[in-house]
């Protein structure tokens, strides 16, 4: 630990960048490091139960013995770059087996089927992993082909530590691709609310099952198609990966034409919940009578006009075309009656009349307050449409809520108000929090780790 503290000593004195930020984001930057440095491997758990592999953990003690999908993922993205900055190779090679843990972990319980489990817990019983009908529930958010790629890519494509299981990977995707999927629209749906990461949005939340085309859950599968993609040509799987750069194509088309909103300029999630177009006659008014015949429907889902944060997605993960970010930014991103906040980006629209800050761990709250994920990645999609000015504002707002939180409290939480920076609740959490780290390199003009 005290060489890991040097080494970040040493980096603040070569780096001349730290002059030139505000004297209050320095300090909360020392702050962060220091901090990130000492706790990290708190993260880090050994193989255990059902849990085969070493794996990562979000932190803190409401979650110590679980390994979450895409937490696991974000939480490594996070590791890296902490290892980048400050790891020795031995750190870096004890790291290794926790990172390719979390997916291996996954692929251990997934069978030809693809069904894969959301979290495993290490005191779960094997034959209770798998619930009894497999097609009724929600599982594995689409982010462990954007796991292993992360891996893979840092391992200059060697994926040959995936190449046994790789088959049940792909066994997952189709799963998705036959049993989640909304055939008229090419969109994918949550099978119901359960466990689907942003846990109250209102697009899916207490809403009839397979009726939300979540933005959230379409930009993750389409980065995780493009992932597939890139696996398939590291283990040259002939014709799979153009198999998989055609399928997320697709769906990029499929989510520009039903998720773009012209009137608001932004991405939304889209209801399904509409009863099929048919033929066949039922009794009206006592006589044989097809309904709406004469003009049926032409449309096959409707926006759902609910200001959640998920619709900055579509910019992380490459999918809005430049006009339609630009529009984004200056009619949403910049308002600040709806989105726009003190300490980042609020999850819900203030504006929204569910909009809340309550404190609440089933389910966790996304009614509005501040979480490190979504201002991480509505930073990325900035950065990836060339709103530098705005991204380095979303920097220092996260560099602030951090480090005040360490400073006052010696650990971070869950997530926060918007407005005055308090901390709702969850003290401990690191997780994806400790992505301010990646942003911070990315602002101090240090060597950035990023997501596949």
């Amino acid at each position: 630990m005290r060489k890991t503290l040097i080494v970040f000593l040493l980096i603040f004195s070569a780096g001349s960048s730290l002059a030139q930020l505000p004297d209050s984001i320095a300090e909360n930057i020392k702050v962060i490091k220091k901090y990130v440095s000492q706790d990290y491997k708190q993260m880090l758990k050994q193989p255990t139960g059902v849990l085969l592999h070493p794996f990562i953990t979000p932190g803190s003690k409401s979650y110590a013995n679980v390994l979450w999908d895409w937490d696991s993922w974000l939480s490594d993205i996070a590791l890296q770059q902490i290892l980048q900055d400050a790891g020795t190779v031995s750190d870096k090679r004890d790291a290794l087996p926790y990172e390719q843990g979390c997916v291996l972990n996954y692929l251990a319980y997934t069978d030809t089927d693809g069904y894969m489990p959301i979290e495993i817990d290490m005191s779960s019983e094997p034959a209770k992993i798998k619930p009894a009908d497999i097609y009724s529930t929600n599982m594995h958010k689409p982010v462990i082909a954007q796991h292993a790629a992360f891996l893979t890519k840092l391992n200059n494509g060697d994926a040959e530590w995936l190449r046994e299981k790789f088959s049940f990977m792909q066994a997952f995707i189709k799963n998705y691709q036959t049993h989640h999927r909304n055939l008229e629209t090419g969109l994918f749906f949550w099978q119901d609310d359960l466990a689907i990461g942003v846990d109250n949005d209102p697009s899916t939340f207490f809403r009839p099952k397979r009726s939300s085309a979540s933005i959230f859950l379409n930009c993750l599968m389409y980065k995780e198609l493009k992932a597939m993609a890139y696996l398939s040509d590291c283990l040259k799987l002939k014709g799979a990966g153009t198999h998989y750069e055609q399928d997320a194509e697709a769906l990029k088309s499929a989510i520009q034409h039903n998720c773009w909103d012209e009137k608001d300029g932004f991405y939304y999630s889209v209801d399904l919940n509409l009863r099929p177009i048919t033929n066949e006659p039922s009794i009206v008014f006592g006589h044989p009578f097809v309904l709406h015949q004469g003009m049926p429907r032409t449309y096959s889902g409707l926006i759902q006009r609910i200001g959640v944060w998920s619709g900055f997605m579509t910019m992380w993960a490459g999918i809005a075309t430049p006009e339609q970010a630009k529009r984004m930014v200056v009619e949403n991103y910049l308002d600040k009656r709806t989105f726009n906040a003190k300490y980042g980006i609020r999850t819900l629209s203030k504006l929204e009349k569910m909009y809340s800050l309550k404190a609440s761990s089933n389910p966790s709250n996304w009614w509005g307050p501040i979480w490190g994920i979504s201002n991480y990645m509505t930073y990325r999609g900035l950065l990836k449409y060339g709103y530098k000015k705005e991204a380095i504002a979303l920097a220092y707002k996260t560099i602030t809520l951090f480090g005040d939180d360490f400073k006052k409290e010696g650990a971070l939480h869950e997530y926060y108000d918007p407005d005055t920076g308090a901390p709702i609740m969850n003290k401990g959490f690191q997780n994806w929090n400790y992505l301010v780290l990646n942003m911070i390199d990315q602002l101090t003009g240090q060597k950035t780790v990023k997501e596949f």
